[in-house]
């Protein structure tokens, strides 16, 4: 589950002493100015200004404004289903979307994933799984924020590593072109009397407002290449 977040106390010192020595500045100005005598005022009458020529900058295109490509349908984002995939095992989400509460649900704890995930101005998240061979099995999610008040992708990336990070057994590498994404293979599987052991990947980034996460799973260990070439896949899309 995410950690709660805390506003930075800096930036609201920062704020206070700017408005404090707004305060201040105005009160010297009043002082000075009553022991002045009068300016004259100037003409009211004043020199036309020149008009600048030439055309302001052009707007950015589709492809060059990010904000453009991530306010359409986000699940277009998600990589394809490669060739031979098949349907998995468990369909997440509804129609290539996961709401809030299935969101909050892929948690250890839902009920507070979901006054975190309402605190961090979570908007939507799109999802794709599959499964190849009869044991292998992907889920990537895309989790976008409205990012009003705090850099919550970021945020949760940061989350994900932490989590991730707890495991000792678990090897890392950082993801090509994303600044901090890292990917992971952990060597230890999952076990429980009756099933087969399952293996587990992940890699988490994020760009702009979104936040990346994949998922591998496997009854046998999992390769750096395969985790390392869908997170890099993946963030060049976004």
């Amino acid at each position: 589950m995410p950690r709660a977040r805390r506003r930075s106390r800096t930036t609201l010192l920062l704020a206070t002493t700017a408005v404090l020595g707004l305060v201040a500045g105005t009160c010297t100005g009043y002082l000075i100015q009553a022991d002045r005598k009068p300016t004259a005022l100037p003409s009211l009458s004043q020199p036309t200004l020149a008009q600048a020529k030439g055309k302001g900058p052009e707007p950015l295109s589709a492809a060059q404004d990010h904000k453009v490509k991530t306010d359409g349908d986000l699940r277009k984002l998600l990589l394809k289903q490669p060739g031979g995939a098949r349907k998995a095992l468990y369909t997440a989400g509804n129609d290539g979307w996961l709401g809030l509460a299935d969101y909050a649900d892929t948690f250890g704890k839902p009920t507070g994933a979901v006054r975190n995930l309402i605190k961090q101005e979570f908007r939507r998240a799109a999802v794709t799984n599959w499964r190849e061979g009869s044991t292998y099995n992907v889920e990537i999610r895309l989790v976008q924020y409205r990012q009003e008040e705090n850099l919550a992708a970021f945020d949760a990336a940061v989350d994900a590593h932490f989590w991730a990070d707890k495991d000792s057994a678990a090897d890392s590498w950082p993801i090509p072109g994303t600044g901090d994404g890292m990917a992971y293979v952990h060597h230890t599987p999952d076990s429980e009397p009756g099933y087969m052991d399952v293996y587990r990947a992940e890699a988490h980034a994020w760009r702009g407002d979104i936040a990346m996460e994949i998922w591998v799973y496997d009854t046998k260990p999992i390769t750096k290449n395969k985790i390392m070439d869908l997170a890099k896949r993946q963030m060049e899309r976004l």
